[in-house]
């Protein structure tokens, strides 16, 4: 177990190393470059089997308890040390991020996107794959932070030299913007570790903040808070996640969606709640308010983008989506209950894999049609994927009806359980204020469902005027249904059988939240 999680966070790099080397004679395949892809799929595909291996080997009957941990020291000095560990609340999100990583590459050795050469490709495709798994699996202050900056330079230049139009400047926005927040969140770690004594996670989270003043959590919180809201991204430090989606390569997009959101997120979770617990209770109903604003302010812009003559871009719409569903996560984080957690564990891998999905769907079309944008695609034919492309358009009603929240599917059970925490804040926090934002929350259900339609309604329906002169549009192909096929079966799994993610996570939750005790 402990060499099988090493594996899993160091593997990418050895493979990213091997991805920049001449391809062996006989390996070559029809070109280098089908090698280097192939070379991706096949290091994916073993982090993958290898996650699997140690799902099927972690004790289920004790979630809460680390497992498959390593502790070695590093810098004694400072007392940092090579800490590795999982539990209930980060072995799912390992899954997800080898998962999506996995069918990324796939997706990619059959639609490799237009840019340089493939070996930079893959290779920054591994190394941001161990940077994602290594925030989930490093149990150190200063090794989080630096798995939390590891992702930063590959996906800058998955989008400055594979992405769209405006990739230059989005990509700067993203690593400004990250960067900044970063700076910050260094700031409140080191506060913590010097303070404190230690930097391990694990020590922190059983002492709870016993051994912190009150002003020391505030003051960590605040710093910590910024550069996670930055990630997650939180209204309204959100302004570079548009731009970043709208200009990034469909796998890009997948996985910025799908697991780089979740970073943010998962430090709350795993830092701020258990570490800073008196810190987090004076900013919880600021980090609440932020959140319902967020689900308003996401939905609305979504909204707009559907008018007709917005000229919205899907991709750009599907970010501005996040803005809102992440705001369901942060309300969760907020409420400080083990429900609320529980749900906005939940809700991030919900919008793990429905958005994953959306984002592939979108990128298909972009193909097909030459654009994302709305008003093109529902213009006087309509793109009518319906009669055109059944699977396709079946496909993309399908996640939006996921991404809305549809009880039965993954998106459902996040959002209902976030706000029975928000119903139910943990004591201390003021009521009153939270079934506010809990009634806010359920308007912007309304309005996610309301632009979502919208959409499938524009692309997805409607007969072609033209559709003898027009070209036929191809239906989903084989490679598609390989990459999206994981991503509807858990989607609907997650949905039917909630008790998958919940008995991982709950008594995980309960342990971080009591203060380290079971």
């Amino acid at each position: 177990m402990q060499f099988l999680l090493a594996f899993i966070v160091v593997g990418p790099l050895l493979g990213a190393a091997a991805a920049l080397l001449p391809a062996p004679p006989g390996l070559k395949g029809k070109s280098p470059g089908q090698a280097v892809l192939r070379h991706g799929v096949t290091m994916t595909g073993a982090i993958l089997i290898a996650t699997i291996a140690l799902t099927l080997g972690f004790d289920h009957s004790h979630p809460s308890k680390m497992q498959a941990t390593t502790d070695i020291s590093w810098i004694p000095a400072l007392d940092v040390r090579i800490h590795l560990g999982i539990d209930g609340i980060s072995l799912p999100l390992l899954v997800m991020t080898a998962l999506l990583t996995f069918l990324c590459a796939l997706y990619s050795y059959f639609k490799m996107p237009e840019g340089p050469s493939p070996k930079a490709f893959v290779a920054l495709v591994l190394v941001l794959e161990s940077g994602m798994l290594a925030t989930f699996a490093v149990l150190d202050l200063l090794l989080f932070f630096l798995a939390f900056e590891m992702v930063l330079i590959p996906m800058y230049f998955l989008i400055a030299r594979w992405g769209g139009d405006q990739r230059q400047a989005a990509a700067w926005k993203f690593i400004l913007f990250t960067l900044l927040g970063s700076v910050v969140m260094l700031l409140g770690l080191l506060l913590i570790g010097l303070k404190s004594g230690t930097f391990d996670m694990v020590a922190l989270a059983t002492d709870n903040g016993r051994g912190l003043t009150t002003s020391v959590q505030v003051i960590a919180v605040l710093a910590i808070g910024l550069g996670l809201a930055v990630k997650t991204p939180m209204w309204p430090l959100h302004s570079w996640l548009p731009d970043a989606h709208t200009a990034a390569p469909t796998v890009g997009s997948v996985l910025l969606a799908g697991v780089l959101l979740k970073m943010g997120t998962y430090g709350f979770v795993r830092i701020a709640l258990p570490i800073t617990p008196d810190g987090m209770r004076t900013f919880a109903p600021y980090l609440a308010a932020f959140a319902v604003v967020g689900i308003i302010y996401g939905s609305l812009a979504c909204l707009a983008l559907t008018r007709k003559g917005a000229k919205g871009d899907l991709k750009r719409l599907i970010a501005y989506s996040s803005v809102g569903h992440m705001g369901f996560v942060l309300l969760g984080i907020a409420s400080m209950t083990p429900t609320g957690v529980n749900g906005a564990l939940f809700a991030n891998i919900g919008h793990g894999l429905i958005t994953g999905l959306l984002f592939f769907l979108v990128g298909a079309l972009k193909d097909r049609y030459g654009t994302a944008d709305l008003d093109t695609l529902a213009g006087a034919t309509g793109a009518a994927l319906y009669g055109r492309a059944p699977r396709l358009g079946g496909l993309l009603a399908f996640a939006a009806i996921a991404s809305l929240g549809l009880p039965g599917l993954a998106g459902f059970w996040g959002e209902m359980l976030t706000m029975f925490g928000a119903f139910d804040p943990a004591e201390g926090l003021n009521r009153p204020a939270f079934l506010t934002f809990m009634v806010i929350a359920g308007v912007g259900t309304l309005l996610t469902a309301a632009y979502l339609l919208v959409v499938v309604r524009r692309v997805c329906m409607g007969v072609p005027q033209q559709q003898a002169t027009e070209p036929k549009i191809a239906d989903v192909q084989g490679y598609e249904f390989a990459a999206w096929t994981p991503l509807v079966a858990l989607t609907v799994l997650a949905g039917l059988w909630p008790a998958v993610l919940l008995g991982l996570t709950d008594p995980a939750v309960q342990k971080l939240l009591a203060g380290g005790k079971s």
